[in-house]
């Protein structure tokens, strides 16, 4: 059976106020109890976290669903390489198989097994990375292919592991949403969390880009479009006329969608919940149309390209974005590193 498209809106809803918070807004309030009683217990060093011989920041979010993290991620990582750094990352693998032994995961990394993520920062960065449900000891593993700092995509609440630098990324487009925990509301944590932070930053325009919620601003800029299976981008150009069919299996379709859209397509819609595994019959559209994905889709179509019926595989193509952060969130990011320590120590 073909799964149904999730609605627009997001996860569950809970971006808007709706009746149902209302019963659920009490449960919500026990989650942020716990949650702030946990941040407490790391500051103050109460928890027993594990701190790693390098440096580790942590890109995480408040809320479920997309933020942008995955670019921001693999901006990080490749600006830290250019700095003089040897950097690695570590990541829960969310879509693939649960594991407690970490993985190390490469650019023909099966998506099933450590995830849609990771496979997708390995092939744009070319650094280690691995996953493993427990953070501590992805980065033990890490620390073995010699690196001298660590990238922890999300975990901002995996508080066994002590970080130097935190920073948190918001949606421009639906900010915090209704501002209440789980599951009244989309936030892992309560809003104030953002007040103990390093740095905070907002993907794109809108609700949360006025500059109460994040510190800087960041764009998503479309580089490029691969063909199905391909590791090198074509230009632009190649993006079709006409109506196409636009395919989302992430936290935030719609962003997906309406960067389609300011590119100058007609969008005809297909939103899937995050980390869906899309199988070609799903994607066998009556018609001609090209079919555009983004690159975390076409990580999980990977393993079963070799049964896509060949006419199919040629109407697909992934959209890569790159992260476009404003200028002085560089000198930002350097000056937060400076200040807690964070510098390529010489032989390191």
């Amino acid at each position: 059976m073909t799964m149904p498209p999730i609605p627009d809106g997001g996860w569950h809803g809970f971006w808007a106020r709706s009746p149902l918070q209302r019963w659920l807004t009490p449960f919500g309030g026990l989650v942020a109890i716990v949650a702030r009683r946990r941040h407490r217990r790391h500051r103050a060093e109460l928890d027993g976290a594990w701190r790693a011989p390098v440096p580790v920041i942590v890109v995480g979010n408040l809320s479920v669903g997309g933020t942008g993290k995955t670019p921001m991620v693999i901006w990080l990582v490749t600006h830290l390489a250019r700095s003089g750094w040897r950097p690695g990352v570590v990541s829960r693998g969310y879509g693939g198989r649960r594991r407690v032994e970490p993985l190390l995961v490469t650019a023909a990394s099966d998506a099933r097994q450590s995830g849609d993520e990771p496979v997708l920062i390995a092939r744009r960065t070319s650094v280690p990375v691995v996953v493993a449900a427990d953070r501590v000891a992805a980065v033990r593993r890490l620390l073995e292919a010699d690196v001298n700092i660590v990238v922890s995509d999300d975990g901002l609440q995996h508080y066994r592991l002590a970080r130097d630098v935190e920073i948190v990324m918001i949606d421009g487009r639906r900010g915090l949403g209704n501002g209440r925990c789980l599951p009244a509301g989309p936030l892992r944590e309560p809003p104030e969390r953002l007040g103990t932070v390093d740095l905070t930053v907002v993907t794109g325009a809108g609700a949360a880009a006025d500059g109460r919620l994040a510190d800087y601003r960041m764009d998503l800029h479309a580089r490029g479009l691969l063909p199905l299976g391909s590791q090198t981008p074509t230009g632009l150009e190649r993006l079709p006329e006409g109506p196409v069919h636009a395919v989302a299996g992430i936290g935030d379709p719609e962003q997906f969608f309406s960067t389609l859209e300011k590119l100058g397509c007609e969008v005809v819609r297909h939103p899937y919940p995050d980390h869906h595994v899309l199988r070609w019959q799903e994607l066998d559209f009556d018609g001609p149309r090209p079919i555009l994905m983004t690159e975390k889709d076409m990580m999980r179509c990977l393993p079963d390209l070799d049964d896509w019926p060949s006419a199919l595989r040629r109407r697909c193509l992934a959209l890569v974005v790159d992260a476009d952060p404003e200028p002085a969130w560089e000198i930002a990011l350097g000056t937060v590193m400076a200040a807690k320590g964070c510098v390529p120590r010489v032989g390191s």
